[in-house]
């Protein structure tokens, strides 16, 4: 059985995936910070619970060695969904250091985690990473200045991993998503000073579809990518928006 990381796991997007991928019969690992419960979901998995902020490279590297102690195996396939969103008009940013913050938890902890998995995938001869990335890593967001540049870093960070890991035997690509219908809308609702039903209600309307996507949906594409059957996808961003961009990067 195929050992599979998935950050963020403890609601939203990342549940979405841990979910989908036991489905598929792999042997989840589900990671988040320390305070975010992910037992009963790995429990309910079959899984296993994995406690680290991913924006401390120390403490990801001492994750993975005791994942792979506990597993006996490597793991491999990578999925990282953990995101930190603060939104804020640029022209009000004062405190630098909630911004750094942001960069370091979603291009940072996407990093730190790739560096950690790859000698074990590079040992058992190749292995998957699947970043999660964000259409406002395409496009820019007014108000999300340092989520959208984050996500714009982890986008380029898939394709030049995919160039460089690829003779490894090791394929990264990424999804970029457009809205999702998680708790992370809250944020966005907040920010517009409107509710969320309101805010999902906006993004719906700009959307080709008519709505935004469900996380299963973009859980989907996730298990699309890490499909071991698809060796040539390498470095690949997959639009997951419902049509609100088409082939931009």
């Amino acid at each position: 059985m195929t050992i599979a990381l998935i950050t963020g796991a403890a609601g939203g997007l990342g549940t979405a995936v841990a979910r989908r991928l036991a489905a598929d019969g792999r042997l989840v690992v589900l990671n988040d910070q320390p305070g975010r419960d992910v037992a009963g979901l790995a429990a309910e998995l079959n899984g296993v619970a994995a406690s680290a902020d991913v924006s401390d490279p120390a403490a990801v590297s001492a994750m993975v060695a005791e994942v792979e102690r506990r597993t006996g195996g490597q793991i491999a396939l990578l999925v990282t969904c953990a995101a930190r969103l603060e939104m804020a008009p640029f022209t009000e940013v004062e405190d630098l250091g909630d911004w750094w913050r942001t960069i370091d938890a979603d291009l940072g902890g996407t990093f730190a985690c790739a560096q950690a998995v790859m000698p074990g995938m590079v040992e058992r001869g190749g292995g998957r990473m699947v970043f999660v990335a964000s259409e406002w890593g395409v496009i820019g967001w007014p108000n999300a200045s340092a989520y959208s540049a984050s996500k714009a870093g982890v986008i380029a960070l898939a394709k030049s991993l995919g160039r460089e890991l690829a003779p490894l035997g090791i394929t990264v690509n990424a999804v970029a998503p457009g809205a999702i219908d998680t708790p992370l809308l809250e944020r966005d609702a907040a920010a517009a000073g409107v509710g969320v039903e309101e805010i999902r209600a906006r993004y719906a309307a700009r959307t080709p579809l008519g709505r935004i996507a469900t996380p299963e949906e973009v859980a989907a594409a996730v298990a699309f990518l890490a499909d071991e059957r698809l060796p040539t996808l390498v470095g690949q961003i997959l639009h997951v928006n419902g049509g609100t961009i088409r082939s931009r990067a």
